[in-house]
């Protein structure tokens, strides 16, 4: 998904990493997206929406810009879309991450400059590596559930793999676990003896726990943690975490007792130790080529062409009049 604002701040995707454990509790804020309208006819008769998406932004804040590689994580719906023509993100480019597409209802399409056509389903894991540069859009299908209810999530490539070729990946299936009343889905990275298959650059691991009762879950104690909640509550550390709030656990942890009724996402990897400058749909390490991004898609190349929505594309905001700065974890 693009990160759709118009007046994007940079976003110094930096934070630091607690040396022990801590429960901080950081609330999200709501960003409105593209225009979502009621459905009518468009050019060649197909739908245009017409009201607007809102999303719940929990990473970045003004607090905490990063948990291990993972620096972008919006929370939508449940929104019942049964009225309107749900998810249009016309194609967008990206830059320097991986995106993580992850629904708990309903159903996105996703087109790229690779080729790639996929529509992506509760349980399945759409991972996008943009490296040097792609460009993809994500649209609910015409013929699709009622409800929309999904996470997109991005994670910072580190220098060694920023310029790789970009690459697409859907896996319907992942491996799955459980400890006592939890049900686990490891989408990347390893937890516990659990390992996905989805293609990782940084050690990280992200999994989606549903919770009915209580569960002890196993830990790296090098790993930086955050729990991301989609429906119900958990308690962990004596502390209640709901939908709409990050909770920073940071690190030096082997295992996390959690209870309760929810599903949520569990999000951890090593500290992500490189400066880099998050800005629009781009990560990069320094204004420079941030503004060398921006102005290739402007321009129609690197990024290539997705055949969908008639040709249009999302033009890149304009950039700020102050030099974008790379920061490290520190500051």
């Amino acid at each position: 998904m693009s990160n759709l604002e118009q007046n994007p701040a940079e976003s110094r995707c930096t934070a630091d990493a607690s040396d022990g454990p801590v429960m901080d509790i950081l609330p999200g804020r709501l960003v409105p997206l593209s225009p979502r309208r009621p459905l009518q006819p468009g050019p060649g008769g197909s739908e245009e929406a017409r009201d607007e998406t809102v999303v719940n932004r929990m990473l970045p804040t003004r607090k905490r810009r990063m948990v291990g590689a993972w620096c972008f994580v919006d929370h939508y719906g449940p929104d019942d879309i049964s009225a309107t023509s749900g998810m249009q993100v016309a194609p967008h480019p990206h830059s320097g991450l991986q995106t993580v597409s992850w629904l708990y209802d309903g159903a996105v399409h996703h087109q790229d400059s690779l080729g790639s056509d996929e529509v992506v389903r509760p349980g399945g894991l759409g991972l996008m590596t943009a490296g040097r540069a792609i460009s993809h859009s994500e649209a609910s299908p015409h013929e699709r559930p009622r409800m929309l209810h999904g996470m997109q999530l991005w994670v910072a490539l580190p220098d060694e793999s920023r310029s790789r070729t970009p690459a697409w990946e859907y896996h319907a299936e992942l491996p799955a676990t459980a400890w006592d009343d939890a049900q686990v889905r490891v989408i990347m990275g390893t937890l516990g003896d659990v390992t996905s298959p989805a293609t990782a650059h940084t050690p990280i691991v992200g999994a989606e726990v549903r919770l009915v009762g209580e569960a002890t879950i196993p830990l790296r104690a090098d790993f930086e943690y955050a729990v991301v909640v989609a429906e119900g509550a958990v308690t962990a550390a004596e502390t209640s975490i709901e939908p709409g709030a990050l909770a920073y656990l940071g690190r030096g942890r082997d295992d996390l007792t959690v209870s309760g009724e929810a599903v949520f996402l569990l999000l951890g990897g090593e500290p992500f130790d490189e400066e880099i400058v998050m800005w629009w749909n781009f990560i990069g390490r320094s204004h420079a080529e941030i503004e060398a991004m921006r102005k290739a898609w402007m321009d129609g190349a690197d990024y290539g062409t997705v055949d969908s929505f008639g040709g249009r594309t999302l033009p890149a905001p304009p950039l700020p009049d102050v030099s974008l700065r790379p920061r490290g974890r520190a500051g």
